[in-house]
This record gives C-alpha cells, sequence and structure tokens, in this order.
C-alpha cells in the first residue's frame, strides 16, 4: 500500500518540466526516496532502477566511458529494459556506493536532456563531500523528510479534516469538536513519528505497541548505519553523541556533556557527521537584527533536534501512554517534544528546493535570560515563534523580543484552538503548516 507524499506532485512536475535537469533525492535513511520514485515510475511506459549497493557488477560500466548514450546502451542490455527519453523513467539508488556514476549525472544533462533520470542514496551526503563540483548547475537537489503531520492526516483519509485545518486563522478558529481531533491525531503522531514503516503500520491497523517495535528496529538500522560513516571517529562515538542529542534536547548543545572519553574535536566531528546523514538539524543561534537570519547567526551556540519525533520519544523512554492521556501533555514538556515537532514540521513545511535552516534568539543576561524557540523570515519580516505544550504559560520572553526588537506581532503554538492575544497570533501545535505555507 502506497502513502501519498507532498513530494509526489513536485516529482510529477519536475517529470512534465521540458526544462528539468537530472534530479538527486537527498535525506536521511528510509524516509521514502526509493518508494516515492517507484511511485512516479507509474507515469512511465518503462523503468528501469539501478542499486549501486547490490548491483556491484554494474560499477564496471561507469569505470571508463561516461559517455550517456553508452551507459544507456549498456544499462539497457545489462536490465532488459528499453531506455527511450520521454518514455523512461531511469533511477540510480544507492548512488553513494558508486562516485562515478554520480559524476556522471553533469553529462545526461548535457548531452541526453531529454532523458528522465532520478538518483538517491541514503548515505549521500558522505559521497557528495568528495566531489563537490559533481554538478553544480547541472543536477537539481530535492530534499525529503519523514511525513509531515498534514501527510499523516492524508495517510489516514482525513483529507476533508486537513482542508478545514488548513482554512483555520487565529481569527477563525476552528469548530471546538474539530479541534479536539486533530489533536488527538496530534497526540498518536508525536509517538509514532513521520518514518513511512512505521506510518504504513499504523494506517495498516497495528496497535500502537506494534508500532514500538517497528521504531526499534529501526534505531537498530539507524545505529548499525554508524558503520558506514567516514572512520574519523569510533563508531561507539558516535552513537554516544546520538544518545546526547536526545538527552540535550530543547536546550544549546553542549559538547563537553556529549561523551564522555572524548575530546572536543572527536565530538564535534560526530555531530556533523549525524547532521550530514540527516538524523540531526541543527538550529543556530541569530541575533535578529535583519534578513537574512543567517547573516548575523552564531554557530558556536546550537540546539540540535533529532530528525523524528518517534525515534525521540523511543530513545528518551517516555510513557506513551501518559502522552495519550495528559491533557496537558506533561511527559511532552519533559522532553521538549512539542518544541522538536515544531521545529520539524518548519523544515518539511519549506521548499523541497531548499535546504532549510533553523535559527532561535536568546539574550543571556543576568537575572535576565530570555529565549525565543524559533526564528522564520516571512517575506521582508521577522516572525519570532514560541512553542507551549499546554494551554498556559507565560510569554514573557516573546514579548521581550517584540520590544527589543520593534517586532509588531509574534507567533504562540500551544494546545488551544487558533486565537488571537493583542500582538500574538496563537496557532494549535499541529498547525504549523497553515503559517509556512
Amino acid at each position: 500500500m502506497y502513502l501519498d507524499r507532498k513530494v509526489d506532485q513536485e516529482l510529477l512536475l519536475w517529470s512534465k518540466n521540458d526544462d528539468r535537469k537530472p534530479l538527486l533525492l537527498r535525506g536521511a535513511r528510509q524516509v521514502g526516496k526509493s518508494t516515492a520514485v517507484r511511485a512516479l515510475s507509474a507515469h512511465f511506459d518503462h523503468y528501469l532502477e539501478v542499486n549501486f549497493e547490490e548491483q556491484k557488477q554494474v560499477h564496471d560500466l561507469f569505470r571508463v566511458n561516461l559517455s550517456p548514450q553508452n551507459l544507456c546502451e549498456n544499462l539497457s542490455l545489462l536490465y532488459n529494459v528499453p531506455i527511450v527519453p520521454g518514455k523512461t523513467l531511469v533511477f540510480f539508488d544507492e548512488i553513494q556506493a558508486c562516485p562515478n556514476a554520480i559524476s556522471s549525472l553533469r553529462f545526461f544533462y548535457e548531452k541526453m536532456p531529454d532523458l528522465h533520470l532520478i538518483a538517491a542514496g541514503s548515505l549521500l551526503e558522505f559521497a557528495l563531500e568528495e566531489l563537490s563540483s559533481f554538478g553544480v548547475g547541472r543536477v537539481r537537489s530535492m530534499f525529503m523528510y519523514p511525513f509531515s503531520f498534514d501527510e499523516f492526516l492524508v495517510a489516514n483519509n482525513e483529507r476533508l479534516l486537513l482542508e478545514a485545518k488548513l482554512k483555520a486563522l487565529p481569527e477563525k478558529p476552528l469548530a471546538e469538536p474539530l479541534h479536539q481531533k486533530l489533536l488527538g491525531y496530534l497526540k498518536r503522531f508525536l509517538i509514532i513519528g513521520g518514518m513511512p514503516e512505521v506510518v504504513a503500520s499504523y494506517v495498516g491497523g497495528k496497535s500502537m505497541i506494534d508500532c514500538q517495535s517497528v521504531l526499534d528496529d529501526l534505531v537498530i538500522s539507524l545505529k548499525a548505519d554508524f558503520a558506514k560513516y567516514k572512520q574519523k571517529v569510533p563508531v561507539s562515538r558516535i552513537s554516544e553523541v546520538f544518545e546526547s542529542v536526545v538527552q540535550q534536547s530543547g536546550g544549546k548543545f553542549v559538547f563537553s556533556k556529549a561523551a564522555t572519553e572524548a575530546n572536543l574535536k572527536q565530538i564535534k566531528v560526530a555531530i556533523d557527521l549525524l547532521i550530514m546523514a540527516g538524523l540531526v538539524y541543527p538550529v543556530t543561534h541569530s541575533s535578529a537584527n535583519g534578513i537574512p537570519l543567517g547573516a548575523e547567526s552564531d554557530p558556536k551556540k546550537r540546539k540540535m533536534l533529532l530528525f523524528d519525533t518517534g525515534i525521540f520519544q523511543r530513545l528518551l523512554g517516555l510513557n506513551i501512554a501518559e502522552v495519550l492521556i495528559s491533557e496537558q501533555f506533561s511527559m511532552i514538556n519533559k522532553g521538549s517534544l512539542a518544541e522538536l515537532f515544531v521545529g520539524l514540521e518548519l523544515l518539511k513545511s519549506g521548499s523541497c528546493y531548499q535546504q532549510q535552516s533553523l535559527f532561535y534568539w536568546q539574550r543571556e543576561a543576568l537575572n535576565a535570560n530570555a529565549e525565543v524557540d524559533y526564528l522564520i523570515q516571512k517575506k521582508q519580516d521577522i516572525l519570532p515563534i514560541e512553542v507551549k505544550a499546554g494551554t498556559k504559560g507565560s510569554m514573557q520572553s516573546l514579548y521581550l523580543f517584540l520590544k527589543e526588537k520593534n517586532k509588531p506581532s509574534g507567533i504562540r503554538f500551544s494546545l488551544e484552538n487558533f486565537a488571537v492575544y493583542d500582538q500574538i497570533r496563537v496557532f494549535p501545535l499541529y498547525a504549523v503548516s497553515n503559517l509556512v505555507t
């Protein structure tokens, strides 16, 4: 059973674009890249899939001659699939296992522009670091993430509920029964997360306990991949830092707390590797005096987000029954799960053609600390965002930011229905995409 994804429409638009380039699908392992390409193949007369990790013999075709015509002729004979520009979709999967295949992409754009060619890989970023000029201007990247909350609603056949959610505004709140229904889905999504295998298990009728077992298997698989990372630091060190990202969630990442027996350099390398693998997303401090936000960012002050709430809660050992039952999400507050969720939704709601960045603001002063969870650029302005796990809570930092930066309004995400309080526009936690799109 294939579950529709937001990326499906983007892939279809790419396929119909006369001026398209070879496409490089980028994202963490098992977020659904290969499955999405296979779904797209239904729109073509022929489909050829090459898995460079499983089919080592095909590497020989890319050792000497990278001429697209020569490669297509040999691939067609090897796989017994016609390669006809405009009618055949060619998919190079796990392309990181064959650097020469990555290098060949640029030539397809130059010499066979009519061919539909997509490449993907689970640890692609490591290979691309070695090939920094592999195809600048000749290959287009598309970034994929786990399921968003909106995609989760679609997977549960709640398209009408999604449409109602997307039409709601702080000035036009949802009917309370609809709000409560969405909160129910939100609780389940926070526990399940957005990994396709887990979502498919849930919508296929599996219990929440069964989904936890699938998450356990995914954790084991992700950690096993650490051995495939560049061997600049021991696998055990990467694993320690991975666990520390979970433990330090919600606050500034302190490198000295990340591992018991490691120097600072090793920890930094391990974090960089996890970011490259798409398992961790940094949230960087910005002074927020103007746009772009990155112009005044400080990479020494960062929070780190794990890439999926389901994996996060499983590693943190949250009591999922309490998350489901509690009206105030007390366990979510303890685990910074609400803040993590909003950050991930901000990434997923952005353009799939850009590698999104996250920022936050913090003022450190004696007896006057203040922090705004996220900052986003909305047209030519900066919007500060505060996340609350319940329905109540002080917004002192948010008001302080508005006053200090002379901004007209701020955003609060909480369990409340859509609302407006003076300068603050309130969105429910489940409505991050309402703000971004």
